[in-house]
């Protein structure tokens, strides 16, 4: 039996890894401890226990994201049913997408940007050096 009190609050660890934000809780509360997650502007505890229309900052391998929360689950869910309990802010989300578009970029200009030499490359780059080619 379930009172009101807990059908309308939910730990904030709990929602981020029900909301598939995180693989596990332990790494949701990792993020929390570090103060990637803020509620409301404000940095938490694990045991917060946030509401529906709380806002949260949240910062995802160096990504943004902003999001306010529209129900809780207490289950873990399929992916579509969890991106029904949250809203995204879509300037947040441009936000995000610009930083993946310069991060490809930096990857493409990178000095070897399918990787490092292989073998057979580096032997290479040693003749042209020696002037053996």
């Amino acid at each position: 039996m379930k009172s009101s009190e807990t059908d309308s609050a939910m730990r904030l660890d709990k929602w981020l890894w029900a909301t598939r934000f995180f693989k596990t809780r332990a790494l949701a509360q990792k993020h929390i401890e570090l103060g990637r997650v803020l509620v409301n502007g404000a940095k938490v505890k694990n045991s917060k226990n946030i509401s529906a229309g709380d806002t949260l900052d949240l910062t995802l391998n160096s990504l943004p994201y902003k999001i306010n929360v529209l129900a809780l689950n207490h289950q873990r869910r399929p992916a579509p049913e969890a991106r029904k309990l949250y809203e995204e802010d879509m300037q947040t989300a441009q936000l995000r997408e610009q930083q993946k578009l310069l991060d490809q970029a930096s990857r493409i200009s990178a000095a070897y940007p399918d990787g490092r030499p292989t073998k057979r490359d580096r032997r290479q780059i040693d003749k042209v050096k020696r002037g053996d080619w």
